[in-house]
């Protein structure tokens, strides 16, 4: 019998090498496990821990308030209000469309429209639905858990005065940036910086819990300005009063302490609603006076007075002949005093009649240089450094330049040949109301700058006793204040169009200062190119001035410089009680459309400053 056939195989391997192969095996397997596990846990946790935090973890902004602005006396005319955005994930909402027909609905937003706008996004993750709800519209909205949807709280700036203020303001935009006026001006300050949070979202988005707080949110600084915001709703009331009586374009109004450069009100028409910008032009939103260049006209004397007595070339007693009323000059160009020739004057009486001859005599005794000079130191030609965006330096020509000629001079000692804003009228008269010192006009309460001297003080008050004659003797008896002593000057000028000085096309101008004695305020009004029966400056621009001034006055508690005529106004009985808080109205002429014998008329303009075929009558 044959014995059993052994496998020759099994001899070739070795059972307990075979156990520690596979031991080995498995050890090394566990052994690199391990050590990925310590890579992992202990190596590159931070790595691995942000990627998971990446699925769930989220930095959000934190909204903050822009800073309140108020007028001198704390109250808001620009506030912070809370709103809400609506937006979506273009994405996850796409993946449910059978909800967005009831998104849409929600949003008063036509189906088709919503769903292009979403199909265009269809590769983001952020989309924008509705800016600046209603929170509590936007919470309903949410409240509806659309897949995607989400609400962000915003602020929406929000300005109580409206229109009135609107061009000091200006207005900002849907991101709550300063866009215009002193909302531009200080973006920086009132805008603040926006904290984060980070916060925990569920598979959906939804915000499931705030862990930890990045960096808080910092509101915007608190801005106080310098305008009184019941001046300012005066002046506006009786800006557009004079505006739509007179069938203007236009006009423009500045209120300045004369002290301290603070600007008290400053108003434009036209004029817009900062609470809704969208329907409002550019032009509407410009803010002209301190952007638009006008022709200062015949409020021009008393600065080339001021000059040429600073200078010692005259004194107020001075005789100026101005006869036979007209004046050539370089033997080509014609200046006249309309209608009527003024014979012979004393320098106070070329104010108090306005004559452009009388002017320009006095002017001619000055050198280009020193009058020059003395122009840009009030100011002129210069920007004003108000702080205010886009302000205009204004056009003064240079001697010996291409822009001065023969009669250069003697134009601008009337208000022709130069450009200024109504902003650089009302510093060159704080200027004369203050001694002789300009200072830099300022939007900000309390924020002033050093006073600089352009003439002497004495000459400063003797001017401003000449511009009492204006509203005494001449044509702008209706800026008249019952109780206290006005000093002013009107001025129509003529407005330059494409093709020279256009006929019938008029700023008219009142600049003046109150009370005369003791000045605390200067006032420009500015009405443009009015088309009604009235066309002077005394009889437009004047009783806007009365009547706003006398407003700022009682407002502002200043007592009466000429108690006198009060007093006798009140024993012939025309008016009662205290003059601070009872004002008057004065009387006005029987017929304002024609000016009393007393009344200022414009010049003549050269051909040299306005190309015209022959000298042109202009009324002041």
């Amino acid at each position: 019998m044959n014995a059993p056939r052994r496998n020759r195989n099994r001899s070739q391997f070795n059972l307990r090498n075979r156990m520690l192969m596979v031991g080995a095996g498995l050890g090394l397997c566990a052994v690199t496990l391990v050590g990925r596990a310590a890579y992992v846990q202990l190596v590159n946790s931070d790595f691995y821990q942000r990627q998971g935090e990446a699925r769930y973890l989220r930095e959000v902004p934190i909204a903050t308030s822009r800073g309140m602005i108020t007028d001198r006396n704390g109250e808001p005319v620009a506030v912070s209000t809370p709103v809400a955005s609506i937006w979506v994930n273009p994405q996850e909402l796409l993946r449910a469309p059978e909800r967005i027909p009831g998104l849409a609905q929600a949003l008063s937003l036509p189906v088709d429209e919503l769903t292009s706008k979403l199909t265009q996004k269809a590769d983001k993750e952020f989309m924008y639905l509705r800016r600046r709800m209603n929170p509590d519209v936007a919470e309903q909205i949410v409240a509806l858990k659309i897949p995607g949807v989400f609400a962000q709280r915003e602020f929406r700036r929000y300005y109580p005065q409206g229109e009135a203020m609107a061009h000091v303001l200006g207005f900002t935009n849907i991101d709550d940036h300063g866009q215009e006026g002193l909302e531009l001006a200080f973006d920086e300050w009132l805008r603040g910086k926006p904290g984060a949070k980070k916060v925990i979202r569920d598979r959906k988005g939804a915000i499931v819990e705030s862990i930890d707080l990045v960096r808080p949110a910092e509101p915007g600084k608190d801005l106080t300005l310098s305008i009184d915001r019941r001046i300012q709703f005066l002046a506006m009331r009786e800006l557009r009063n004079a505006v739509t009586a007179n069938q203007a374009a236009g006009g423009s109004i500045v209120i300045m302490d004369v002290a301290t450069g603070e600007v008290m009100a400053m108003a434009n028409l036209p004029t817009y609603n900062p609470n809704s910008v969208s329907g409002a032009t550019p032009d509407a939103r410009r803010n002209r006076a301190v952007t638009d260049l006008i022709e200062p006209g015949s409020t021009m004397k008393p600065l080339t007075i001021a000059t040429a007595l600073q200078n010692h070339v005259v004194t107020p007693d001075t005789i100026i002949d101005t006869n036979p009323g007209y004046l050539a000059l370089d033997r080509r160009y014609t200046i006249r005093d309309v209608p009527r020739n003024n014979g012979v004057l004393n320098v106070t009486g070329v104010i108090t009649r306005s004559s452009n001859i009388g002017a320009a005599k006095i002017v001619s005794r000055l050198p280009d240089q020193t009058f020059y000079n003395s122009v840009r130191a009030f100011g002129y030609g210069m920007a004003p450094h108000s702080g205010f965006p886009g302000e205009s330096a204004g056009v003064v020509p240079v001697p010996g330049s291409p822009g001065w000629s023969g009669t250069t001079k003697a134009t601008m000692s009337y208000g022709y040949g130069l450009s200024v804003t109504p902003l650089q009228i009302a510093q060159a008269y704080s200027a004369l109301a203050n001694g002789g010192r300009v200072i830099q006009p300022t939007f900000v309460k309390g924020q002033h700058s050093e006073a600089r001297e352009v003439i002497d003080p004495a000459v400063a008050q003797e001017v401003v006793r000449m511009m009492e004659t204006v509203v005494t003797q001449g044509g702008a008896k209706q800026a008249a204040i019952l109780g206290y002593h006005v000093a002013g000057k009107t001025g129509t000028a003529r407005k330059n169009g494409p093709n020279g000085y256009e006929r019938d096309h008029y700023n008219l101008l009142f600049a003046g200062v109150v009370p005369a004695t003791n000045p605390r305020f200067a006032a420009v009004i500015v009405v443009n190119d009015p088309r009604g029966a009235l066309q002077y400056g005394g009889l437009v621009s004047a009783p806007v001035f009365h009547h706003v001034m006398e407003g700022t006055l009682r407002l502002m508690d200043v007592p009466p410089d000429d108690i006198q005529s009060w007093l006798a106004a009140q024993a012939a009985g025309k008016v009662g009680g205290n003059p601070v808080n009872n004002p008057a109205v004065l009387p006005v002429p029987q017929d304002p459309a024609e000016p009393n014998i007393d009344a200022e008329f414009d010049a003549a303009m050269p051909t040299a400053i306005a190309p015209q075929p022959a000298a042109t009558e202009v009324r002041q």
